[in-house]
């Protein structure tokens, strides 16, 4: 299988993988399952003291095909600044598009969605 530019860019640097150490000011959510071929988790620093509330940095984990790990590596790369909003910074169709994610993966977009939408719930 080939990649577009986008997928094998945040692929092969996988920009924000890591975990962050618990603790006051950092959330963590995660979703999916090994078992079913995609787990995900988003780690979010929080801004200590700032309002409205603001992501500080960002990292996540990943068991997932290229596509998916690419798409939490731009999801976790535009987390900084970002307010407790549970949506991804674009909408799912306009990713699976900008990442060229073959219908077959559409699904695993909604667990990088659902990872995010639970760190954010866990602040």
């Amino acid at each position: 299988m080939s990649y577009n530019e986008w997928t094998w860019r945040y692929f092969a640097t996988a920009p924000g993988a890591g975990e962050l150490a618990p603790g006051p000011g950092v959330s963590r959510g995660a979703a999916g399952s090994r078992q079913r071929g995609t787990w995900i988790q988003f780690d979010l620093a929080w801004r200590q003291g700032a309002t409205p509330a603001s992501i500080e940095s960002a990292r996540f984990l990943a068991f997932a095909c290229p596509h998916t790990i690419a798409v939490a590596a731009w999801v976790a790369e535009r987390a900084a600044g970002r307010g407790p909003d549970p949506t991804l910074p674009e909408p799912l169709a306009a990713i699976a598009e900008r990442f060229a994610v073959p219908v077959p993966k559409l699904g695993r977009l909604l667990v990088v969605e659902d990872a995010w939408a639970a760190a954010i719930g866990g602040a």
